[in-house]
């Protein structure tokens, strides 16, 4: 009985934050669907400015149970610019829990509401998610052969011309690294060699092609490019054996109590545009990358071990920038729920919702 006790004491630490994310994503929707309606008369921009308004209202909310509620510790090496900009952002990949780092820093820069994705193809599908992250500025791509470039372009060249602020996540590896899947990590050694470049021991070889095409479409609309290394605490085992990344649902079980952030802006004229020099440069970036965790994991200096070159600050977010989302959101869906025709538009958004979802993504570039 006690170990049953454990077991769901552990369980509720990710089931609660889990059910009010997605148990508040009909409210959001809805209250998106009547930003649409009241600004499909007006300009695109400042239908653009409400939705950003309003992803950083649900990705506060996010924050407020990733952060806040589980206490980690945000550890940043590295001066992030307190004021917005237009960035591409690189970062390796190792878990789920990545896309909440990049949320992590831009709210720190007030950019919360800025941040897109360049996202797997088969995430469009996610019901409500897929397509909303699809129409904030998201693009989904295809690997290898299937990229198509064409509608790359197409997507970022239209919120170009309409001056959209851009906070464009990428993670140029394609997939996540996990320590345990050696075959995946001799396979990406064997492709960087094969291709005249070094083999890689902690992050797997950049592909370029996504990351090319977003600098270059928005090379004259970006102010830099945010390197981004990233580290999870918990990764760090007893002896020099890197251990797997935590899932999002250990994350929130507060199995990562501190996160270590390598920053670093390159400005643009540092980025060559001709793909044959991008690709130098983009895997000299993972090849520095790549240094800092052989040290971070492997070092035999207690000063080095653990840490990235440099002084890292600690970086607290005040709950007062992501607990009035919680209430906000929270005070939407609860009169939902509490009557039964409430309950009944609760349960069609999200059937019609993702149904009419799907067909947008199939059918918008």
């Amino acid at each position: 009985m006690l170990l049953s006790l454990v077991v769901h004491t552990y369980s509720l630490r990710y089931w609660f934050p889990a059910v009010v994310m997605l148990g508040t994503a009909p409210a959001y929707v809805l209250s998106w669907g009547a930003c649409r309606v009241l600004t499909a008369v007006l300009p695109s921009r400042l239908y653009r400015r409400m939705d950003d308004h309003l992803y950083n209202i649900y990705q506060s909310l996010v924050l407020f149970f990733f952060e806040n509620y589980t206490g980690v510790e945000i550890v940043i090496y590295g001066d992030v610019p307190k004021k917005k900009e237009n960035v591409v952002y690189l970062s390796n990949h190792q878990c789920t829990a990545d896309w909440i780092i990049a949320d992590m820093l831009a709210i720190r820069q007030k950019a919360l509401g800025h941040v897109r994705y360049v996202l797997k193809d088969g995430l469009k599908w996610l019901p409500l998610y897929g397509w909303y992250f699809s129409q904030h500025g998201g693009v989904y791509v295809k690997r290898s052969a299937k990229f198509d470039e064409k509608a790359m372009k197409k997507k970022l060249s239209s919120q170009t011309v309409l001056g959209t602020p851009m906070y464009l996540v990428i993670f140029p590896e394609g997939t996540r690294y996990n320590p345990e899947l050696k075959k995946m990590i001799s396979d990406s050694q064997a492709f960087a060699t094969k291709e005249g470049l070094a083999a890689l021991d902690h992050v797997l070889t950049p592909r370029m092609k996504a990351s090319h095409v977003a600098i270059e479409t928005m090379r004259d609309h970006l102010d830099a490019v945010y390197d981004i290394t990233v580290v999870y605490e918990a990764t760090l085992g007893k002896s020099s054996d890197r251990q797997p990344a935590p899932t999002m649902p250990e994350f929130l079980c507060k199995e990562s109590p501190r996160v270590h952030i390598h920053f670093e802006r390159v400005d643009m004229k540092e980025i060559p545009p001709e793909s044959v020099f991008f690709r130098g440069w983009l895997h000299k970036r993972f090849e520095i990358k790549d240094q800092m965790l052989t040290t971070f994991y492997e070092s035999e200096d207690p000063d080095k071990k653990g840490k990235f070159p440099g002084e890292g600050q600690r970086s607290h977010l005040s709950i007062m920038k992501t607990l009035p989302s919680l209430l906000f959101l929270g005070g939407l869906t609860l009169p939902m729920l509490l009557t039964e025709s409430g309950r009944k538009l609760y349960v069609r958004t999200w059937v019609y919702g993702t149904l009419l979802g799907w067909l947008w993504v199939n059918v918008s570039p």
